[in-house]
């Protein structure tokens, strides 16, 4: 076989530092654009994205030349870097040092999707902490293996 076939779906979540609800309707969706605008350059497929006041989720298809922690690291410091820049926060802005990352089956992409779309109502009724843990239980995830 000499062609390489792959359908990797990582849904990746990382939070403002300390959770500091920066990311106000105002200016959520240009900072989700510009993340958008990275991964394009950077050839990520970023599928989906939203988010809430502290927090955001990707869904991405991962090509497997790519590692998550490159993708994310590289979402996270190029986006943190032109939110400073262009001073959209009222302090500096920081995204946490972790992040979580998820397999998602090709099956569930779409239930993946509506979720990411719809963070905006789901926060209405669970905190972003609520969320994590119910990840976390949900996966299964062990947050003391290393990465």
């Amino acid at each position: 076989m000499s062609q390489t076939y792959h359908k990797i779906w990582i849904h990746i979540i990382w939070a403002t530092k300390e959770r500091v609800p920066f990311l106000r309707k105002k200016i959520r969706l240009d900072v989700f654009h510009h993340v958008r605008e990275k991964a394009i350059s950077e050839g990520y497929i970023l599928d989906t994205i939203g988010g809430h006041v502290d927090h955001l989720h990707c869904l991405v298809r991962l090509q497997p030349r790519f590692s998550v922690s490159e993708v994310v690291n590289k979402l996270k410091g190029e986006s943190s870097h032109w939110i400073n820049d262009k001073k959209l926060t009222p302090t500096h802005f920081a995204w946490q040092g972790g992040f979580g990352a998820f397999s998602v089956s090709d099956r569930d992409v779409a239930k993946v999707r509506r979720y990411i779309q719809g963070q905006e109502e789901h926060h209405r009724k669970k905190s972003f902490a609520e969320e994590v843990d119910e990840f976390l239980e949900t996966y299964g995830a062990d947050i003391f293996a290393p990465a």
